[in-house]
């Protein structure tokens, strides 16, 4: 907003469990700042945050949605307030990366009577991982047997001493500011004595000409206080503790009042740029913002969600998509507030815009002024750990339904839609079975219904040792014939070898012409074993001797003796099947252990660490594929939803012999069905 100073602005992202209190926190907000006429609630559905059906149907947040306002602190200063509200549900973590990564602070909610969950862990994990500068909400406490000491305490056993109250709760059920109450109520008087030494040393401990100053007996300033106090939390030394009880309006103004005196603004927390060069935040700079999000509006059409690091984006304009060198044209600029859109004339570092209908643009791309040059860094998304392979449930649904999964997958970087070429199915993979239930229900919404299906594993076929392989295709049926003979030898073959392929033959017995058509036989021999029909991987053939025929011998003759006799040398090679094996770290409570090693010990799995990563067990192992699909419900079941876990491929390994029966014996009936 033009009449508001880039440091009077705020930016921060609310991050935290499911059910921590983000969203009625998010509510007093827009109260508090007049940009809502009442208190919105997610029980009744009148949450001016959680207003998507998906949401409104099931009480929890699917979507990061961006607000605006305005709020006066104590002091009688004006302070932009630009902030984010994320899921706290595993399944939409997506949301939260793309909104912590547009963020100048974090601030984690922890409900007192949950305690610290892995919501928790997840955000304050990604607020480590960007070095954002952060505050702890403590909500809850008007609830039964809640205690904020002890809430504080196991704050402080997991993330350390740097988290320090600097508001109090009271034994009247009100709250206390420990920096600017003028009236501290005698049950807190005490502790909030304690509390503002040890903040009045972290802030001196921020600039040397301060330290000597408290050293040598002096005092510090309320100004130089304050300054210190947002140094030590924008270097991460200080994470300020609030606490506040949203529905009671306890505690509400001095978050505010705290987030406005305590949080850097877009110019003290410095941006860089892909090439790590410091962005110029101020307005006359040139224009850089960074995608993180896009939406299909249904009354706009297309949004794509911006956050400005500097210069001044101006409404009815041209700019250039630097990441696809595009100019874009558009119109109007909104701020976002809920379902609610306000047109602006311009944009500043820190704001979280919109504009609609951009032609090129899509997430993580980088827009700026005419000419530019400068990228910002691009948001890495967490990889999908559920997947189901997805049919159309009609003929007249087959058509639509690659189309709509692709414009729900461009604007959900979490969401992965592939087409197997291996098992010839489209495979929709996400990041837990509430996401995809989520997707399939946006698919009908888009009048496409669909089937889904556990997905066939793409196991792999190879050998083990050497194997002859030998077939003459010979054929009469007047006329012309066919002819052509081929030996070979099939092995594994080496990491150091380039080429599977050797042409071993010498003296003739096989014209050079016919070379290429073995070659294309022994392609299509790979693409499906003499195992179970699975790609070959990782042999090496040599062909070696054999014979043709003057008249008789062609090309496709020579492609089928070579297919054939891959086959038989395979089989005489030891072959066996391969799957996929993947990396799996899951993070639980420690009362989970046992339960949880037990049931990866049982899908097959390899236990290769364990330990403790912000007060939860984390246990590392390798699991075949086959055993994962549905891992994101049972570990659910399991852990009562308080467990999480990350996957990646690591590699391909041979399948038991045991459970490679299975494999073969359900790849032949499935033969013999399409028979």
């Amino acid at each position: 907003m033009k009449n508001i100073a880039i440091a009077d602005v705020r930016n921060f992202v609310l991050m935290g469990h499911t059910g921590s209190g983000k969203t009625a926190l998010t509510d007093a907000f827009m109260f508090k700042m007049g940009m809502n006429d009442r208190l919105g609630s997610s029980d009744d559905g009148s949450s001016i945050s959680d207003w998507d059906d998906d949401e409104k149907e099931r009480k929890i947040s699917i979507l990061a949605k961006p607000f605006d306002g305005t709020f006066k602190t104590k002091g009688g200063k004006t302070t932009r307030m630009v902030f984010i509200d994320t899921p706290g549900y595993a399944d939409f973590y997506g949301q939260v990366v793309a909104a912590s990564a547009v963020a100048d602070a974090g601030l984690v909610v922890i409900d007192a009577a949950s305690g610290i969950q892995v919501g928790t862990n997840r955000g304050w994990r990604r607020c480590e991982d960007l070095n954002l500068p952060r505050g702890i909400v403590i909500t809850g406490l008007d609830k039964d047997n809640t205690n904020f000491e002890e809430t504080l305490q196991a704050i402080q056993d997991v993330w350390g001493s740097r988290c320090v109250p600097v508001v109090l709760p009271t034994a009247d059920g009100g709250v206390c500011d420990v920096l600017s109450s003028a009236d501290v109520p005698a049950d807190v008087a005490e502790r909030v004595e304690e509390l503002k030494g040890s903040l009045v040393e972290s802030a001196a401990e921020t600039d040397d000409a301060l330290i000597e100053k408290y050293l040598g007996g002096e005092s510090l300033t309320a100004e130089e206080i304050s300054n210190g106090l947002k140094g030590a939390v924008n270097a991460g030394l200080l994470v300020p503790v609030f606490v506040v009880m949203a529905k009671k309006d306890m505690g509400v103004d001095e978050l505010l009042d705290g987030i406005s005196r305590l949080f850097p603004s877009p110019c003290e927390r410095e941006a860089k740029d892909a090439d790590g060069e410091v962005v110029d935040c101020k307005p006359e700079a040139p224009m850089i913002a960074k995608v993180w999000r896009s939406v299909n509006d249904p009354f706009v059409g297309q949004l794509t969600f911006l956050r400005i690091y500097g210069g001044t984006l101006k409404s009815d304009s041209e700019i250039l998509n630097v990441t696809e060198d595009q100019k874009e044209r558009y119109g109007s600029v909104y701020l976002i507030r809920g379902k609610k859109q306000e047109g602006i004339e311009e944009a500043h570092a820190g704001d979280i815009v919109a504009i609609a209908k951009l032609k090129h643009t899509a997430i993580n791309d980088t827009l700026g002024a005419m000419g530019s040059k400068r990228q910002m860094p691009a948001i890495a998304f967490p990889n999908p750990v559920m997947s189901y392979a997805v049919t159309a449930k009609t003929q007249g649904d087959e058509d639509k339904l690659g189309t709509a999964l692709t414009r729900i997958a461009d604007d959900d970087p979490t969401l992965s839609v592939v087409r197997n070429t291996e098992t010839h199915e489209m495979i929709m993979s996400g990041m837990g079975d509430v996401h995809l239930d989520v997707t399939v229900k946006r698919l009908k919404r888009a009048h496409v219904e669909v089937n889904l299906s556990t997905p066939k594993v793409a196991y792999k076929e190879t050998v083990t040792s050497m194997g002859e392989g030998h077939y003459k295709h010979k054929k009469q049926s007047g006329g012309r014939g066919q002819y052509g003979e081929v030996y070979l030898r099939v092995e594994p073959k080496q990491p150091d070898e380039e080429e599977w392929f050797v042409n071993n033959i010498v003296g003739g017995s096989i014209p050079s012409g016919f070379i290429p058509a073995i070659q294309k036989g022994l392609h299509s021999g790979m693409a499906k074993g003499a195992v179970a029909g699975y790609p070959v991987n990782n042999v090496k053939i040599s062909v070696y001797d054999g014979s043709y025929h003057d008249v008789d011998s062609s090309e496709i003759a020579f492609k089928i003796a070579g297919e054939r006799a891959m086959r038989e040398g395979m089989r005489n090679a030891k072959p066996v099947l391969l799957e996929p094996i993947m990396t799996v770290k899951v993070m639980v409570p420690e009362h989970f252990m046992g339960d949880i090693t037990g049931d990866l010990n049982h899908k097959r799995g390899r236990i290769l660490g364990m330990g403790a990563e912000d007060g939860m067990q984390v246990i590392t192992a390798e699991v075949p594929q086959a055993e994962m699909f549905q891992y994101c419900s049972q570990l659910r079941s399991m852990t009562g939803g308080r467990g999480s876990f990350e996957m990646e491929q690591a590699r391909y390994e041979t399948v038991p012999a045991n459970v490679a029966q299975k494999i073969i014996a359900a790849a032949e009936k499935e033969k013999e069905d399409e028979e």
